[in-house]
């Protein structure tokens, strides 16, 4: 019965690192900002699910407070670039609005 566990758990390893590759791609060609964001969220939520397995695989109990850890500072890194990405298009939009307005006077 373990080396059924075993074998599930390198496969779904497997199959996260297919997936990892697949959200680096998204997050180097996503023509949006919006969808680099949401690679790197998702680059970030693989990679924590790829420790806890690792965690069960191992039988190492530290590695899943590490996985909470990484998952707590992926939450914030992500929050902050959405707030500076926020931040950077209402600064363009506030500079074009002041453009038209200073156009028409």
């Amino acid at each position: 019965m373990s080396e059924a566990w075993n074998l599930m758990a390198k496969i779904s390893l497997g199959v996260i690192g297919v997936l990892i590759l697949f959200c680096v791609i998204r997050l180097i060609r996503g023509p949006k900002v919006a969808d680099r964001i949401v690679g790197a969220n998702m680059l970030t939520t693989l990679v924590t699910v790829a420790i806890c397995v690792l965690a069960l695989l191992l039988g190492e109990g530290y590695l899943a407070d590490i996985a909470l850890i990484f998952c707590l500072l992926s939450f914030l890194a992500v929050a902050l670039l959405s707030k500076v990405c926020i931040g950077i298009r209402l600064k363009k939009q506030a500079d074009k609005e002041s453009g038209t307005k200073g156009a028409r006077s």
